[in-house]
């Protein structure tokens, strides 16, 4: 060996070389990174480590020019761990639960038996490896996806309402399907016994609080578009028909490195715009859109997609056209909202306006 580096784990000395290959596979949980070595194709250790990012960084470096992978898979615990292998020179990758290899079999699942078998995959090469934000790109989307979880929340809290005045057998006062200012106030007039009325006026004064919330967040977000990072991002999404300010921010935000996608179809399937496809032999199925990206963002396309339809010639031709070839309103509209993210994508990429036909 011209040269060698010790790695002491579990009462063992493991001699790296300067022609080994090692790989490493973490299970990371909130209290605990379960570790597992590969040394040429051989596990040779694995361990139970704080999570404590620094310590195991410290742990893995001895490892030196031999290490070649170190992966764990993407969830709760965040990219910290992932930042901070970074800034020690360790080539750390973070993978997609949803794009590794299932067997079909499997046998007992143990956290232990997570790590070995990421550092397998990652010997093979058999992950994807995810495009990690930087910490501000993260804390700017951070922003958008707590305003869109306070929508959800209100939205729930709006159907909740509705089933206590069907259930009470009580009549919705006018508006209330718009939730106007008049209907909420035609709910504290509603005449009703103390109990039903303390629990009816708890549920509104609810409601007010998360719509006050949301407009603090959104005055956030206008400030977050006037920032030297999403200004001129923002306002060239908004050259699109039908995208307003609150899409423009979530397609931005959420497509944080448009430069690692390569063709269209990868936009699409990143925003969970493209049907799952069944085939076998020389019959073809189209099914329900695949899980993936996030809902709300998806939810927005489609709402721009409506407005690109109602508002220009060419929205109203695609949505015409996609309607005649699939027979249903629901694939055409969101075979629009397919193309608008895809002429976003090509915008930012291109640093271009809309251009029609372009």
């Amino acid at each position: 060996m011209a040269h060698c580096n010790v790695l002491a784990k579990n009462g063992k000395r493991i001699l790296v070389g300067a022609q080994d290959e090692v790989f490493v596979g973490l299970d990371v949980h909130t209290g605990h990174v379960n570790v597992a070595v590969r040394l040429n194709g051989q596990q040779v250790a694995r361990w139970m480590s704080p999570p404590a990012s620094a310590r195991l960084a410290k742990s893995l470096r001895p490892l030196g020019t031999a290490l070649r992978k170190v992966v764990y898979e993407a969830g709760p615990t965040g990219y910290n761990l992932y930042r901070t292998l970074r800034a020690q020179d360790l080539p750390a990758e973070v993978w997609a639960p949803g794009k590794m290899p299932r067997p079909a079999n499997r046998s007992n699942k143990t956290d232990r038996k997570d790590a070995a078998t990421l550092a397998e995959y990652a010997q093979k090469d058999l992950g994807a490896p995810i495009a990690v934000p930087s910490s501000q790109q993260e804390a700017d989307r951070q922003v958008m996806r707590t305003r869109n979880q306070l929508v959800n929340k209100a939205r729930r809290l709006k159907q909740q309402i509705k089933s206590f005045l069907h259930m009470h057998g009580i009549a919705a006062p006018a508006g209330l399907e718009g939730w106007t200012r008049a209907a909420m106030a035609g709910l504290h007039k509603l005449s009703l016994g103390p109990e039903l009325k303390f629990c009816l006026d708890l549920l509104a004064e609810e409601l007010v609080h998360l719509e006050g919330l949301k407009k603090r967040i959104e005055k956030k977000l206008r400030e977050l578009a006037r920032t030297g990072r999403h200004a001129a991002g923002e306002r060239l999404l908004r050259t699109h028909p039908g995208v307003g300010p609150l899409t423009a921010m979530n397609f931005l935000l959420e497509i944080y490195q448009p430069e690692r996608f390569q063709v269209d179809r990868q936009v699409s399937t990143y925003l969970g715009l493209v049907p799952r496809v069944s085939q076998s032999g020389d019959r073809r199925v189209e099914g329900p859109l695949i899980r993936s990206g996030r809902p709300s963002l998806r939810s927005m396309l489609v709402q721009a997609a409506w407005q690109w339809v109602r508002q220009g010639r060419e929205g109203t031709a695609l949505y015409r056209r996609l309607l005649r070839n699939t027979g249903c309103a629901q694939k055409a509209i969101v075979g629009v909202a397919r193309q608008i993210s895809v002429n976003l994508w090509h915008m930012l990429r291109r640093g271009e306006a809309y251009r029609p036909g372009g």
